[in-house]
């Protein structure tokens, strides 16, 4: 039991409401609106005789109960009632970690075992390892009530699955526990995040900022919202918190929506990370950039401060990038009582696939990052009942002015036998054993490489007129872009390329740029379509799969 009280330490008002429900199994959701509470049945055939007179109400097509006034619980005893939906949904979602087979499931990237992955969460290193969680939705490959999944692991490239870290079991988070970050407070491990609720079939929208604790790192105990109501001019799109210290305050970023529809930084401060007061709003000499910001985060590298966020609806410079969503890094700097001013942006990713990235600092000093490896709006993959994948590891460091991203060194441990050879224009390389691998070579002006190639399917990266282009318009892809274009100002590019089953980061010059994208095709060759190249190439070994 995770976390959990047996029926017998339950308070009377819950074994009353839950033997009226039709038992602990019958019970799906519980919610709270304008002083009504309701609990949403699996079976309403299940529900017995002492509910007669209850109000009913069909939401969606499933049966919701409201509570008599004289049946409403409190609040700890809404909690005991959330534990036994927790119960619930941990049975449910445990028939889904075993993973199903398809030729596209990655090698050492993290994915899910079935469903849909998004936003890594609570990325953090805690008691002599490093926790990983990221939005699942285990029973289908749609945006639904999310949960965190939860792993483990001690170098960064072999994870363990644990027991879930969150489910949404509770009045606040009811139809999703988005996304948020950790803190390791002493031996407490604290998860903040957002609760989604939404009521009735209008799916009115209800945000509030949550609080879950663990004393040992696994088993998570809810505390409930935090921050309980919206600030004054914002709309309920507020989410992802992301707990940072300053001096003796805590801060609490969030991305957040106006009301006149423009994406902002809120901030709210803490010291005992308990109770929070509003501090602003942050961002507004970008003027009008986008009408939301998401997944925010704060790093500082080199002296320097930095804000990730997610701005959805600005402008691309390219024309062939149409998907309204983004992620990037603001430089920063704070000003009096810790307010920040927000300064040049610049994309973390000039890819097809990245977004909602977190980042930690290791043991070492090592700033290090992970991002999902797709786009909120993209779910339809040549894939088998799963989607969607998390980046490789990298490592940030700023140098001379410049974000320089590069994957972590522990990747190397993956790395077979070196291989270099020669290719000329319209030869191929057929000696692979997998798509999983690693290539560095150097394209000059017009060159062009091909990667899993079968002749008809094959990923295109190519050099012209000072643009680096990702071309996979001739794969499998079935939603979403399929031209990204970087403008260089050199006649060559160097790259080091990171390949696994369905996915390909070129980390071009140094790392001075990144471009993630997620590739379906039947092919594994390597083809140097046009020009001359030098080949380093390492095969890479699977890492441990993370499932039970």
């Amino acid at each position: 039991m995770i976390c959990g009280i047996s029926m017998s330490n339950q308070s009377q008002s819950v074994l009353d409401l839950v033997e009226f429900c039709g038992g602990q199994s019958n019970l799906r959701r519980v919610l709270k609106a304008e002083g009504q509470q309701f609990i949403e049945v699996v079976d309403a055939g299940l529900l017995t005789s002492q509910t007669e007179n209850w109000v009913k109400l069909d939401v969606l097509g499933e049966t919701q109960v409201v509570l008599p006034i004289e049946r409403q619980l409190t609040d700890s005893e809404l909690l005991e009632l959330g534990t036994l939906i927790d119960e619930n949904l941990r049975v449910l979602a445990d028939a889904c970690v075993q993973p199903t087979e398809c030729e596209f499931s990655p090698s050492w990237h993290v994915a899910p075992p079935q469903g849909l992955l998004n936003d890594p969460n609570g990325f953090i290193y805690h008691n002599g390892e490093y926790h990983l969680f990221y939005q699942w939705y285990p029973y289908a490959c749609v945006h639904k009530d999310k949960y965190w999944a939860h792993l483990t692991s001690k170098d960064l490239i072999n994870w363990e699955w644990k027991p879930l870290g969150l489910t949404p079991s509770d009045w606040f988070d009811s139809h999703g526990v988005f996304s948020g970050h950790a803190l390791s407070n002493g031996d407490e491990l604290m998860l903040f995040y957002t609760g989604n609720t939404r009521i009735g079939n209008e799916r009115i929208r209800q945000t509030t900022q949550c609080l879950a604790v663990s004393e040992n790192g696994i088993d998570f105990k809810k505390l409930g919202p935090i921050v309980p109501e919206l600030p004054p001019g914002v709309t309920e799109h507020i989410r992802d918190p992301k707990i940072v210290k300053r001096g003796d305050e805590w801060l609490m970023f969030l991305g957040a929506q106006t009301t006149d529809l423009k994406g902002r930084l809120a901030i709210y401060s803490s010291a005992d990370l308990k109770q929070w007061q509003f501090k602003g709003l942050f961002g507004e000499e970008q003027g009008d950039f986008g009408y939301m910001w998401e997944c925010p985060d704060f790093f500082e590298l080199n002296g320097e401060s930095f804000v990730v966020a997610g701005p959805q609806g600005i402008e691309s410079e390219s024309k062939h990038h149409t998907i309204p969503h983004h992620n990037g890094i603001f430089k920063s700097e704070f000003g009096q009582d810790n307010g920040i001013a927000l300064k040049e942006f610049q994309n973390l990713d000039m890819g097809f696939d990245f977004y909602a990235p977190q980042s930690l600092e290791t043991p070492d000093g090592r700033r290090i990052m992970s991002g999902w490896m797709g786009l909120p709006d993209e779910i339809e993959h040549p894939s088998n009942n799963w989607v969607h994948q998390l980046t490789a590891l990298r490592e940030l460091t700023y140098v001379d002015g410049k974000l320089i991203q590069w994957p972590i060194s522990e990747i190397e441990s993956l790395r077979g036998e070196k291989q270099q050879f020669e290719l000329n224009e319209g030869e191929a390389y057929t000696g692979l054993t997998s798509k999983s691998f690693e290539l560095n070579v150097t394209l000059e002006q017009g060159g062009e490489l091909r990667l899993h190639n079968s002749g008809e399917q094959y990923v295109s990266i190519k050099l012209e007129n000072g643009t680096l282009l990702l071309d996979r318009t001739h794969t499998q892809i079935q939603q979403g872009d399929t031209i990204r274009e970087l403008p260089l100002a050199s006649e060559k590019v160097e790259l080091r390329i990171l390949s696994d089953n369905s996915s390909l980061e070129l980390f071009v010059n140094g790392g001075e740029h990144v471009m993630s994208a997620r590739v379906f095709t039947d092919g594994q060759s390597i083809k140097l379509e046009k020009g001359k190249a030098s080949i380093e190439l390492y095969e890479l070994k699977s890492a441990t799969r993370p499932y039970i």
